[in-house]
């Protein structure tokens, strides 16, 4: 099955003389959730603001269900729905109106009833006849969610949907995005909370400095770049480490109670066995342990500082 989005050597240099992108290579599969995190001008929104045909290429090809963005515009741009970071929208209109407005705009026939379903969905159905100006932020950025599902696109945009908004509504877009997921819908999102993209995510990219620097499976992610620690709480501190267990390059707490083992994630139980049997060879005891493994967080922390 070809992707659903095709991004093929794509760079964008602004008049300026900044390259926000460095030929971009990416394919976007066809139902899953993809995770583009990254800091700060990274280049996360030009790359949305590319494919969604906001922001002209400098160089490069993207094809939408195979439909180039530039030859083919409304072919492509008719299957993406968009959620802008901004909360702009028409202050003097009521929700009822500016939703129903954006699915004209893709020329579709009016639908109520999926107009309906859209804002009960995301809980606006009681404010239908509001204007817009009375919202929320919270409300204001469900609102943004519902223009974009509009006129039922297959691909859905999310750049950075929960920032602002409050744990709750959190939680109640996330269920709606997984709903969204599960009738096939194909979701790219940005966020800030990396634990949204570690829960939600089938797939992870990093972008820094304008550069994809790794798309991996999130559980592949996980297993290859994180790190599993172990901690010994010992009976009896320790002044040094033992030359006998230099080769477990262990780590001594500031005031050492503590005994930290740092080993792969691929890496098995024999060589904490074989730790814990040079423990006690050389007399070293201790009253507990816990493990603890790397959070996306973590990872995505160092592979941005790598690439600095």
């Amino acid at each position: 099955m070809r992707p659903v989005i095709s991004v093929t050597n794509l760079s964008k240099t602004y008049a300026s003389g900044l390259q926000a992108l460095k030929q971009i290579h990416l394919d976007i599969r066809h139902g899953e959730i993809f995770a583009l995190l990254g800091p700060n001008g990274a280049g996360k929104t030009t790359l949305i603001s590319i494919i969604c045909g906001i922001v002209n290429r400098s160089e490069g090809t993207v094809l939408v269900d195979g439909h180039d963005i530039v030859t083919e515009y409304r072919a492509a741009r008719s299957m993406i729905g968009l959620v802008p970071q901004e909360l702009t929208t028409d202050a003097f209109e009521t929700v009822w109106a500016t939703v129903s407005f954006s699915r004209g705009l893709f020329g579709k026939p009016p639908s109520p009833t999926h107009i309906e379903k859209v804002l009960r969905d995301l809980s606006l159905w009681n404010r239908k006849d509001s204007k817009v100006m009375t919202l929320s932020g919270g409300m204001k950025r469900r609102l943004l969610i519902a223009k974009a599902l509009s006129h039922e696109p297959q691909i859905l945009f999310l750049d950075e949907p929960t920032a602002g908004v409050d744990v709750e509504l959190r939680r109640a877009m996330w269920e709606s995005v997984r709903s969204l997921k599960a009738q096939g819908v194909t979701i790219i999102l940005t966020t800030h909370y990396i634990d949204e993209a570690e829960e939600m995510a089938d797939r992870i990219g990093v972008i820094s400095k304008g550069e994809l620097i790794l798309v991996e499976e999130k559980v592949e992610l996980m297993r290859k770049l994180g790190k599993k620690q172990l901690t010994l709480q010992l009976h009896n501190k320790l002044q040094r480490i033992p030359p006998e267990l230099a080769t477990y390059r262990l780590e001594i707490s500031s005031d050492g109670s503590e005994l930290v083992y740092t080993y792969d994630a691929k890496g098995d139980r024999t060589s904490i066995a074989a730790l814990l049997e040079a423990l006690d060879k050389a007399g070293i005891s201790f009253k507990d342990l816990q493990t603890t493994q790397s959070s996306l967080e973590d990872i995505f922390v160092s592979l941005v500082r790598e690439k600095k």
